[in-house]
């Protein structure tokens, strides 16, 4: 009966754990607003009500919802079609200045070529900072209409973005999915490529494009990445371009290393076995007091 106290006991203990962290959901932010909810225009009634269950909008106090089509996808990706059809979706919660990018993908079998690392990195280089993102798609798509629906709600928040530096994230997520999908570069080792070569361009603070083509053949060899001549000029271009923008590097490699420790459902940490043995116990509990009364 002590153990079974003491296990009852720490039920209620976790529920006074867990509790709070629920009805956070239920305040609203005054200050950042509501979370943006962006689906692709293209998502069937069915569909939709898919990806809002992935995304968890119904347990959100309010969000606001808005749709991506191919109008938005020409605005914000110059010579994208307009006619491209739009699945994949994004949550975007503002965070306080210093909280940085948390990149959450929560249907990883259905985005089959955008990796958590590589919005990230595009974000930053379009200006977009401070923010809980979750992507999300009902079946399998590339994942690019996500971050125009990430463009478009920034410039509902009242945000303005400078579109010489979507252009130039748009370019590099393009480069990003060409290397992993075509060159044959592990996902993961472009995500970590982009970003070494980032963090190299903001210390040395290259001066000309042949400093620039040096950080990245040397990002390459230490990498042991192969690219041919034609992908390698890419890469120096667009880091080149990159190297002239107004970009604060020097947050990019904390942001990108907390990423994956910062979203997890609200009872991720709890061992999944936990709740069965509750209930295990009041069973047990239940059969204990009624042997006391046979």
């Amino acid at each position: 009966m002590k153990k079974g106290l003491s296990f009852l006991l720490a039920v209620i203990l976790m529920a006074g754990i867990v509790t709070p962290t629920a009805l956070a959901d239920d305040v609203i932010n005054e200050k950042l607003g509501v979370p943006i909810v962006v689906y692709g225009a293209n998502l069937s009634e069915s569909e939709l009500e898919i990806v809002k269950k992935d995304l968890k909008t119904a347990e959100e106090a309010e969000v606001e919802e808005l749709s991506v089509d191919g109008n938005d996808l020409i605005k914000y990706i110059p010579g994208g079609d307009r006619n491209a059809r739009m699945y994949s979706s994004a949550k975007i919660t503002r965070q306080e200045e210093g909280e940085g990018l948390v990149i959450n993908i929560v249907t990883p079998d259905n985005i089959t070529q955008v990796t958590a690392d590589m919005y990230a990195t595009a974000m930053l280089t379009a200006g977009i900072e401070d923010a809980v993102v979750e992507v999300a798609a009902p079946k399998k798509v590339t994942g690019h209409s996500a971050l125009v629906g990430i463009y478009k709600a920034y410039e509902v928040s009242g945000e303005v973005l400078d579109t010489e530096r979507t252009d130039t994230a748009n370019d590099e997520l393009n480069l990003a999915t060409k290397l992993s999908e075509k060159a044959g570069v592990d996902k993961d080792e472009v995500a970590k490529l982009l970003t070494d070569i980032k963090k190299q361009i903001a210390e040395q603070k290259p001066a000309t494009k042949e400093d620039v083509e040096k950080i990245v053949n040397e990002q390459l060899s230490k990498l042991n990445i192969q690219l041919s001549d034609a992908d390698r000029q890419l890469l120096i271009d667009l880091m080149d371009r990159i190297s002239k923008l107004d970009i604060d590097f020097s947050k990019l490699n904390e942001q990108l290393s907390d990423m994956a420790s910062k979203i997890k459902d609200k009872l991720g940490d709890i061992d999944p076995s936990f709740w069965e043995k509750v209930k295990e116990f009041f069973r047990n509990m239940a059969d204990s007091l009624k042997s006391l009364f046979s």
